[in-house]
């Protein structure tokens, strides 16, 4: 089956879809996710990610799917949309996971170990520091900088939304930055 033969079975699909047709949902579903699969693994390959980011990412572009085919205009191709999709998704999975190294833990235990006599201070400034912020701040900060929770889990807990967590915590560390400015200002 050429490209553009398969494509358009999947248009085909996707329009009885929009028209109510379940069963033609699910057969664009079945044959759409292993090309939305193998779409995720290449692009995650080529930007570095690690393989398993691709099925975090079908999930998403499948929930996205979902959620927005009535986005889709059927009278334009549907490669492009799914596409966009994956990579907008994915974008949207490495900005989340940011830039991270992995470290064995090997290479670094000499540095750790050297580094827990200070811990117990830094601990005691920054709870310090910390006390002079209001809530929600104070507890933002201590969920995700001290407890290492994630900002949906903290935005969760919290009853707030993700943007508005990062927003308070963008904002609190700021407020910690002055405040320690100021506090080592004093102690010159």
């Amino acid at each position: 089956m050429r490209y553009s033969t398969r494509e358009e079975e999947w248009a085909g699909w996707m329009r009885g879809a929009l028209k109510g047709d379940t069963q033609a949902y699910h057969r664009f579903l079945a044959a759409v996710t292993p090309h939305l699969r193998a779409m995720a693994r290449r692009r995650c390959d080529q930007l570095g990610a690690p393989a398993s980011e691709a099925e975090d990412v079908v999930q998403e572009v499948l929930l996205a799917v979902h959620l927005k085919r009535s986005s889709w205009d059927p009278s334009r191709p549907i490669g492009p949309w799914l596409s966009a999709i994956v990579r907008n998704k994915l974008i949207d999975s490495l900005r989340r996971r940011g830039r991270h190294v992995n470290v064995p833990v090997e290479d670094v235990i000499e540095t750790l170990e050297a580094e827990e006599q200070a811990d117990a201070m830094d601990r005691l400034d920054a709870s310090h520091l910390l006390e002079r912020l209001r809530d929600p701040q104070r507890d933002i900060v201590r969920s995700i900088s001290l407890e290492g929770a994630g900002v949906r889990e903290t935005a969760e807990r919290l009853k707030m939304s993700e943007g508005a967590v990062r927003v308070a915590l963008h904002r609190a560390l700021k407020s910690l930055a002055a405040l320690y400015r100021s506090e080592t200002r004093e102690d010159e």
